[in-house]
């Protein structure tokens, strides 16, 4: 892995430049900084912090091949705790009259780690869980949880479904079955019958309020879960003619995910509290208020309303629900519920940083002494081009760039007609490359920039290929270009010296990242160092939340492998379990391929190639060796690290 060295050297950088570069104060949340030594370390708890690049250092000494994923259950328990204490303090502050429950909606993260962390941290707070499926209810079934914990379940529903969480209340725990169309109502008091189980019912309402960000149309209106205004009342008196209505205790709203203003959020809940008061009035006997999900994160560290960011912090979040429903209960006179809401992203986000390996650098061609100077033979097109080169000023480099783009579509069109060698051509192209270089350099402290000029940079960027697939580990800056920290795991004491684009290894155009974090806009590259002799890792992080269960088998690259790590006081760390990522076989038969077919199938040519002399029974023999290898190989490439 080669890359030319660069003449911006600045011997003053420091870590606390490179923490600004990257923005890591204001997206990490206090759990992860840049050390005095230049490394990015985990910090889940006061005191307690260990390098990432040590953790992979280690994982690479076992043998193990990258990318991994590298997993801080001690942070999840730390944003479990953050979220029920800053509800706490809120009531507290207020004199609010009932208490706060908090839901994990596990479809944000399945992973047995995560939804155990989660359990295991909410249980002195009664923190419960939601399913939205029937697989999801078996999983959730199975969890420890505190009786009071509430166990959720949202989503459309068959009577498989209803009666799963019906059996889940005589197992003790505090179901509550959320209608989300008015005719699963009719299916739960059925089974409930069946059963001989009295059901604890939620009724989910179609909030008018939307959120803000990149699914402000999920509320609303239009939105694909709920009931109107109209259905709520007729759910009321459908109970009371059953004798039922104290099964109703839960009003469950929902404006969307990563709602990035806070406004949005205290109009929702102040519509969603006059629901409720509005459906006690009717004769229910509510006992919580569901304000759903759509607590953010912020992963620019912008602190703004920008699609990738949230204005508002967890503490301002908790008091404002806090307060919007004292406000509307008191003027109502009726009683403060139970507030729960659904917080995931919020939760695991952070917990969770993709490690990946850097295994190659392209580019545009930079260094004109590997190729052959011009003669006197050269085309007068390439002369032109040195001249504009060695004339650039401050004043002409709007013209020499004009010229320089001029130049490099005659050369190719010369080119094209044979007028122009490949000799030629190569540095042609290479001096067009040193003439944008030269502009960049001279115009980086510039006030006003040409548009024409605004993209110089990205044009300029080297392309990092990384060890990774961007559709299996990152789907959502693919899908929907979410933004994601990206930052070196060490040499944060060095002066970066490339601009970047991160490309991965599958065989896709589209897998690339070439939009980055940045405090005031979304920049096209990012800042790296030149790599060297030792392996140069860089760490994906805030991407806990729902990365890891949407991935695909695009190329048929698998799921990473992945390291849960306990940090210990003194800079120490533990891995505690290492999970490999899945084999090349396992993906392969999850396309319907058998794997003795597939063996056989190689034999079988091989024998054919016996036969006609292209193979010795000796290589046969090696060949079916490795392609057996191959298959019970990780999907990605194994390079030995150092």
């Amino acid at each position: 892995m080669t890359a030319t060295k660069s003449t911006l050297t600045t011997p003053l950088f420091t870590t606390t430049d490179a923490a600004e570069l990257y923005q890591v104060p204001n997206w990490s949340g206090g759990w992860f900084r840049v050390s005095d030594k230049g490394e990015m370390e985990v910090t889940p708890a006061p005191g307690l912090h260990a390098p990432l690049r040590a953790i992979v250092d280690e994982i690479v000494e076992r043998g193990e091949s990258l990318p991994v994923i590298l997993r801080f259950p001690q942070v999840i328990t730390g944003r479990v705790k953050h979220l029920n204490e800053s509800f706490q303090n809120a009531i507290t502050e207020y004199g609010y009259g009932n208490h706060y429950q908090g839901v994990f909606p596990i479809k944000v993260n399945q992973r047995r780690v995560v939804v155990e962390s989660v359990a295991a941290a909410g249980y002195d707070y009664a923190h419960g869980l939601e399913a939205g499926s029937k697989a999801e209810l078996a999983l959730c079934l199975a969890q420890r949880m505190h009786p009071d914990a509430l166990l959720c379940c949202n989503g459309f529903k068959d009577d498989g479904f209803i009666k799963l969480a019906l059996w889940g209340r005589t197992l003790g725990k505090n179901v509550v079955i959320t209608i989300e169309k008015f005719s699963e109502l009719d299916r739960i008091l059925k089974q409930a019958r069946a059963l001989g189980v009295k059901p604890a019912i939620g009724v989910r309402f179609k909030l008018h309020a939307r959120g803000s960000g990149q699914w402000e149309e999920s509320g609303g209106d239009q939105a694909k879960f709920g009931l109107n205004a109209y259905e709520l009342l007729r759910v009321v008196e459908r109970l009371k003619e059953e004798d039922m209505l104290d099964s109703l205790v839960m009003l469950h709203t929902h404006i969307g995910s990563q709602i990035t203003d806070i406004r949005r959020v205290k109009v929702a809940v102040r519509e969603a509290t006059q629901t409720y008061a509005g459906m006690i009035a009717a004769g229910a006997k509510l006992k919580y208020l569901n304000v759903g999900g759509g607590l953010g994160v912020d992963y620019d560290g912008s602190k703004t309303t920008f699609y990738a960011s949230m204005n508002y912090t967890v503490r301002e979040y908790a008091a404002d629900i806090v307060y919007t429903i004292q406000e509307v209960c008191k003027a109502r006179e009726v009683p403060e519920p139970v507030i729960i809401s659904e917080s995931g992203r919020a939760l695991t986000a952070h917990h969770a940083v993709l490690i990946m390996p850097v295994v190659d650098v392209t580019g545009p061609t930079r260094d004109l002494e590997d190729l052959a100077p011009a003669s006197e033979d050269s085309h007068q097109i390439v002369k032109d081009m040195e001249e504009v080169l060695e004339k650039i000023t401050l004043r002409n480099y709007r013209e020499s760039y004009n010229d320089a783009v001029g130049d490099k579509q005659t050369l190719h069109n010369l080119f094209d007609l044979g007028y122009v060698t490949l000799m030629d051509r190569a540095r042609g192209e290479a001096l067009f490359n040193a003439i944008l270089r030269r502009i960049a350099k001279l115009i980086q402290n510039e006030k006003y920039v040409p548009d024409e000029l605004e993209d110089l940079q990205k044009v300029l960027a080297d392309k990092f290929i990384c060890n990774f697939s961007l559709f299996q580990s990152l789907p959502d800056n693919w899908a929907i270009q979410a933004l994601f920290p990206i930052v070196p795991l060490d040499r944060l004491n060095e002066q970066p010296t490339r601009q970047a684009t991160i490309v991965d290894i599958t065989c896709d155009s589209d897998g690339k990242i070439d939009k980055f974090i940045d405090l005031r806009d979304v920049k096209s590259t990012l800042p790296l160092h030149e790599p060297g002799d030792r392996p140069y890792y860089l760490g994906t992080f805030l991407m806990g939340a729902y990365q890891d269960v949407l991935g695909s088998a695009h190329n048929l690259f698998g799921k990473v492998s992945e390291a849960h790590v306990t940090v210990k006081p003194g800079g120490k760390f533990h891995i505690d379990l290492f999970v490999r990522g899945q084999k090349a076989r396992r993906m392969i038969e999850s396309m319907g391929y058998e794997e003795p077919m597939l063996r056989d199938a190689i034999e079988d040519q091989a024998d054919i190639a016996i036969k006609g002399g292209i193979l010795t029974g000796e290589q046969e023999n090696e060949l079916l060796d490795d392609y057996g290898e191959e298959l019970l190989g990780y999907t990605y490439l194994e390079y030995e690290e150092g």
